[in-house]
């Protein structure tokens, strides 16, 4: 009997100590998700054997990040996409491409691989790695601007919008890689699989939308309304998954950008996000600290740890940086969007164990990856307080 509900402590005990941990995180002015990545190291096996992964927690977890990624579709402003338009296009892009390369170069190194004699296997984890590093969150970086006054500037709008396209390529190529990780699949297929995903996701898209809208004209927003919702977020994320090979998150995406363009947005966002902030995206974090085993790490793996961190804050400074630059911003106002861009956060774990089942992600790199997101994350709101303040510092210079 004890067994059978032992999930009940397992889930207080992850709950209060992310919580715990989330407020010393926000003390020290870094987002709750920092804390909540520790607090799953320090109960879980590499530190206090507190908690073991379990089936409950892996599939609260999969709920967890199914519908973080609901919530970001609902966030995704597609006028302010078309606002930003071809800057922030070319910005994205590069932002996408330089960190992927540069991701799949150090994972190459590190495998001491022939790149021209490489398995299949090898070479979609190593792709994999750059495909994580694609990964942009960028709530962290408004955040950031909002509290020094700054997101309403040509810079903050440019980050914006290259984040929202950042995240649409990096899910089409997590797509593509996912779908291919499968060896008895052809190359040819699995594209056939994602263009039928495309449609059917715009066809369940159209239809869900005018089925809402029907809804709301003659009932207004009702719990109705939220129950469809979700459950359409839910469904797509079956389809993705059982029929088509694409990730479930894919789906779960898409459908949060077909509610985002309805009235319900509000009402979804004030029903689920109490539901996501004090019991699923706790777990998730935790459960992705949890898996992480410190002592895994030896000298080699602290090597390739270094090496990777430092190719995910250039490649992203560097790729969006230029972008912007060839785009016509100025030095600063590019420095400041490179900056921006730099913060892996939540993005980068739900990938990572996006490819944990499908092998995709070797289970020594999540470690390293851990560390990563976590110093990414910590390093992006200190790194923008030091580019917008030089640059009021020059100002104020120009000035005098």
């Amino acid at each position: 009997m004890h067994a059978e509900i032992k999930f009940l402590m397992d889930l207080a005990i992850i709950l209060l100590s992310t919580k715990v941990f989330g407020t010393i995180s926000k003390k020290f002015g870094m987002p709750e998700v920092v804390g909540a990545l520790i607090a799953g190291i320090v109960i879980g096996p590499a530190v206090l054997g507190i908690e073991h992964e379990t089936e409950f927690i892996t599939e609260i977890a999969k709920l967890g990040v199914i519908v973080l990624m609901f919530m970001a579709g609902t966030e995704t402003d597609l006028k302010e996409l078309k606002k930003c338009g071809k800057a922030s296009f070319i910005i994205a892009v590069l932002g996408v491409l330089i960190p992927l390369i540069g991701g799949f170069v150090v994972a190459g190194v590190f495998d001491g691989e022939n790149i021209f004699h490489i398995e299949k296997i090898q070479l979609l984890q190593d792709i994999f790695v750059g495909v994580i590093l694609t990964a942009t969150s960028v709530s962290i970086t408004v955040q950031t601007l909002q509290e020094m006054g700054k997101f309403r500037t040509a810079s903050g709008t440019a980050i914006l919008g290259a984040a929202i396209i950042d995240d649409i390529l990096g899910i089409i190529i997590l797509a593509i890689i996912t779908g291919i990780s499968n060896p008895s699949v052809k190359i040819g297929i699995v594209i056939l699989k994602i263009l039928g995903f495309f449609i059917t996701a715009l066809i369940l898209g159209y239809i869900t939308h005018k089925i809402l809208m029907f809804l709301i004209n003659k009932y207004s927003v009702n719990s109705a309304t939220g129950i469809i919702c979700f459950s359409f977020c839910l469904i797509m994320a079956y389809i993705s998954e059982n029929y088509f090979g694409v990730a479930d998150i894919t789906g779960a995406y898409f459908a949060g950008i077909v509610v985002g363009c309805t009235p319900a947005l509000k009402y979804v966002e004030q029903k689920m996000q109490p539901l996501s902030i004090m019991l699923l995206s706790p777990v998730f974090f935790a459960s992705i600290g949890i898996k992480t085993t410190i002592s895994a790490i030896n000298s080699s793996l602290m090597i390739f740890t270094i090496l990777l961190l430092i190719v995910a804050v250039l490649t992203k400074f560097v790729g969006c940086g230029l972008g912007a630059r060839m785009c016509g911003y100025s030095r600063e106002e590019s420095l400041q969007i490179g900056t921006g861009m730099i913060s892996r956060g939540e993005v980068a774990l739900i990938v990572a164990n996006v490819g944990v089942p499908l092998g995709l992600m070797p289970s020594k790199l999540f470690t390293p990856i851990i560390i990563v997101v976590i110093v990414t994350t910590i390093l992006t709101p200190i790194l923008l307080k030091l580019v917008y303040a030089n640059i009021n510092n020059e100002a104020d210079l120009e000035i005098l």
